[in-house]
This record gives structure tokens, C-alpha cells and sequence, in this order.
């Protein structure tokens, strides 16, 4: 089936833009409604609203990957949506900068146990790599889209209503997003073998990511694209209107000229994907990043700028867009949520950092200074990543198990091949059961990822 004909893809697909939308909309009225509440020192108050939201992220999405497995997933996202519609009502109600922090984590909160649930179901839903791909390119250019129309969108909605009745009409947009959700027909998750305990289940997802070289690599390209995004999303006003004596239209056509070279990218990358390996594409996209932010030394003009903030979006989304199809296939099915939920916190933490770093050196030091010092840090973090990332990786890998006994579902496999009572159930070996079992000492060689039997990544060898 292609991609544009499965309809339970199209109906997650509307509900995540019409959700993207409404929660693009909502953000301009949060700025609007931190000025009421703080006035002058509403840039400080955004500020800490937007580290409690990556605070939210990172501390909230292990969580969830540590317990996603044993949730129903369509009532839990449904939930989760209904849940945020509910916060944004209470938004206009408040009367203290500390209530709009609490709820601003709560929101998030919500966020953060929603997308790697999210991602999950997306990869199973679209086992080829072919769909697969295509549907992260389309999630790359719906978000890219939100960030360049809801501005837009805000400031009409802002001419007939008020800021406040903004966040109704983002409540609307995630009751919208439920109903979809409600009326879709989510894949059968596949079943964990995972029955330890909670501390176990909780840590898994992350020390399973940081085990594997490519998603190590994976997370160093991270560092280097949060600091190219927080040098655009803190600095961009700072260079068009200060240094450059530009206006408000200035700033908001340079945002878009980082969106415009995302969607490019996004739109291209799908058959690019099908000629090079996403090693050597993700990259070159970070490369791309270093180079750009170091012409910023140069202090472009207002041309010069569009072009560089062009090629920061090209590099963007080379980078992040291929990352769905490397974090699933570094890992088993019914794992998915978990691995998504690691990279979605392990990646907002290099925002969180970034953020504080783009903000400070471009106070403390001058724009100059800071697209030197942020084009050094991305070239360390892309040299970073080629250095975790082998470059040659053998679709099978040859490793040896000691001897175990345990107790978990599974079915006959290549680590199962036991003997069962004629009284037993089930009698079908292809059927999940669960038994207390051992396994010998035993080499060979499969398609390799970290899970309940492989907990560790075999030594390399070879070079690399």
C-alpha cells in the first residue's frame, strides 16, 4: 500500500499538523500573556518557561519509555490530548507567573509522554523503508510549515480575537487531534519481552540508546544541530534588528528562509536516501551546519543572512530527518517507544544546553564571537559522531552468548529453540509464552541490536 492510501497514516498525519498548528498558534499567545503577567520581564519569563518546557522533555520521556510497553497506546495518546486541551482552557484563568510555569510543564509534560508513543506507531505502521521515509519527510516539512505559518496565522486570528481566545482554539485543534485518533486503527504493538522490574524498564530505553555506536553518533550530530537551531530561534531578532537596523518583517522573512531550506531539503531527501547511505548524508548535513555558522564571522548583510539562514535549514533537516529510520533500525519492534523516548529526552538536553549557551555568548561576548564559538562546537560534535559512527557496519554481526537462565514471553527463534511437555500450551512455538528457560553458550551471527539478550554491543572485528 502507498503511503497516501493508508488511511490510518493520513488520519495521524492530520491529527499531528492540526495539533502542530494550533500549538504554533498558542505560542505567540503565551508571549502575549507572560507580558501581562511580567511586563518588561516577560524576555525573562519566556526564558525560564521555555528551560521548564526541555526540563519537561527530558525528565518525562525515559519515564515513558521505561513503562510505554505495557500501556494501551491509542487510549493513553487520547488521553494525552484531552489532557492538554483541558491545561490550555486554564491558561487564560491565571493570575501569577508561577501558575504559568506549572502549567506550562504540565503541557509539556503531556508532550513528551504523547510523541515517542507517537513515533512508535508510525514505524509500525509503515514497516517499508520506502513509506517510511517518505512519512518523515512529511512530518520534517509539516513542522517546518508550522514554524513559517502560525506567526502568520496568529497575527490574523489576533485582528478579530484576543490572545486569550487563542488558547480555545488550540484546545480545539488536540480535541480534533483525539477524535482522529479515535477514529484510526492502530497496528497490534508487538509484545515486550521485557518483565523486570520498573527501575529496570525505566533506565532501558537509555542505556540501550547510548549502547549502540550509531545512535551515540546519532546524539553528538544532535549537539550540533540544537546549536545551530538556538542560534537561529535566540539570535535571529538580535542580528536583523541590532545589527542590522531591520524590522520586524526583516526578522520574520529570516525565519523563513530557514524553513524554506528545510522543507527543500525534506522534499529531496526521500530519493537521496535511496543513492547514499544515511551515514554519509547526516554528515554531510552537519558539516553543512559548521560551514554556515562560521561564515557568520563574516557579518553578512541582510542578503548574506537569508542565504546562510537558508543553507542552517538545508543542514537542519539532512540531519534530523533521516533519524525516525536510524532509531528503528537500531532496535527490536516492540522496543520502539523506548528508543524514541531516549533520543526525544537525550536530544533536548543538548537543546536545553544550547539554548543557555546561544543566549549568554550572545550577550556576554557580541554575534561575531558566538557563530565562531557555535561553528566550533558543531564541528566538534560532527567529528563526534563520525568517530562513534562506524563507517563500515556489516548487516550481520558475529558475537557470543554465555550461559542463561531467565523467564520472559518469546516465541522459537534463533535464541528459543526448546523442547516443550506435550501438555504444555502453547503447543504452537510461534505463538508468545512465557517458561522459565536457559539458554547455552552459544556464537553466531544475526542482524544485531540491543535488547534482553544482547545487552551490550559486541567488540569491533576488524577496523573500522
Amino acid at each position: 500500500m502507498t503511503l497516501y492510501r493508508n488511511a490510518t497514516y493520513l488520519k495521524l498525519f492530520a491529527a499531528q499538523v492540526i495539533a502542530l498548528t494550533g500549538t504554533g498558534i498558542s505560542t505567540i499567545a503565551i508571549a502575549l500573556l507572560a507580558y501581562q503577567l511580567a511586563g518588561a520581564q516577560a524576555g525573562s519569563v519566556l526564558g525560564i518557561a521555555l528551560a521548564l518546557k526541555m526540563v519537561a522533555y527530558v525528565v518525562v520521556a525515559p519515564l515513558m519509555g521505561g513503562i510505554a510497553h505495557r500501556l494501551p497506546r491509542r487510549r493513553w495518546m487520547i488521553g494525552m490530548d484531552l489532557l492538554r486541551a483541558a491545561l490550555l482552557c486554564s491558561l487564560p484563568f491565571i493570575q501569577s507567573i508561577e501558575q504559568l510555569y506549572l502549567l506550562i510543564f504540565l503541557i509539556n509534560a503531556c508532550a513528551a509522554s504523547f510523541k515517542p508513543l507517537y513515533q512508535g506507531v508510525i514505524a509500525d505502521l509503515l514497516p517499508d523503508p520506502q513509506n517510511y521515509t517518505r512519512a518523515l519527510a512529511m512530518f520534517r516539512i509539516a513542522y517546518d510549515m508550522e514554524n513559517i505559518l502560525s506567526p502568520a496565522l496568529a497575527a490574523l486570528l489576533l485582528m478579530i480575537a484576543s490572545y486569550n481566545q487563542l488558547f480555545f482554539l488550540n484546545s480545539f485543534t488536540f480535541i480534533v487531534s483525539a477524535l482522529l485518533l479515535l477514529a484510526s486503527s492502530f497496528p497490534a504493538a508487538a509484545a515486550s519481552d521485557r518483565l523486570a522490574g520498573v527501575g529496570h524498564n525505566l533506565l532501558f530505553g537509555l542505556k540501550s540508546y547510548l549502547a549502540t555506536p550509531r545512535l551515540r553518533g546519532l546524539l553528538a550530530l544532535y549537539m550540533g544541530v540544537s546549536a545551530a537551531s538556538a542560534m537561529v530561534i535566540v539570535n535571529t531578532v538580535v542580528y536583523v534588528q541590532g545589527e542590522l537596523a531591520g524590522h520586524d518583517v526583516e526578522t520574520a522573512q529570516a525565519m523563513l528562509a530557514v524553513g524554506a531550506g528545510s522543507v527543500l531539503a525534506a522534499l529531496l531527501l526521500p530519493r537521496a536516501l535511496q543513492r547514499w547511505h544515511s551515514r554519509s548524508l547526516m554528515l554531510g548535513g552537519g558539516w553543512l551546519l559548521a560551514l554556515a555558522m562560521l561564515a557568520g564571522v563574516l557579518h553578512p548583510n541582510y542578503t548574506g543572512l537569508l542565504l546562510l539562514w537558508f543553507v542552517l535549514g538545508v543542514g537542519l533537516a539532512v540531519v534530523q530527518t533521516p533519524s525516525g529510520q536510524l532509531i528503528t533500525a537500531s532496535c527490536q519492534g516492540a522496543d520502539r517507544t523506548a528508543f524514541f523516548a531516549a533520543n526525544f529526552s537525550l536530544s533536548h538536553s543538548c537543546w536545553f544546553f544550547s539554548y543557555l549557551l546561544a543566549g549568554l555568548l550572545g550577550t556576554q561576548l557580541g554575534l561575531s564571537v558566538t557563530f565562531a564559538l557555535l561553528a566550533l562546537l558543531i564541528a566538534v560534535s560532527v567529528y563526534t559522531a563520525s568517530r562513534l559512527w562506524p563507517r563500515h557496519e556489516p548487516h550481520q554481526l558475529n558475537h557470543h552468548h554465555d550461559a542463561t537462565a531467565h523467564h520472559h514471553p518469546h516465541i522459537h527463534d534463533a535464541h528459543h529453540q526448546h523442547h516443550h511437555h506435550p501438555d504444555d500450551e502453547p503447543r504452537d512455538a510461534k505463538t508468545p509464552h512465557v517458561h522459565h528457560h536457559q539458554h547455552r553458550p552459544m556464537q553466531h551471527s544475526h542482524s544485531f541490536v540491543i535488547d534482553t539478550h544482547h545487552p551490550h554491543w559486541p567488540e569491533p572485528q576488524g577496523g573500522r
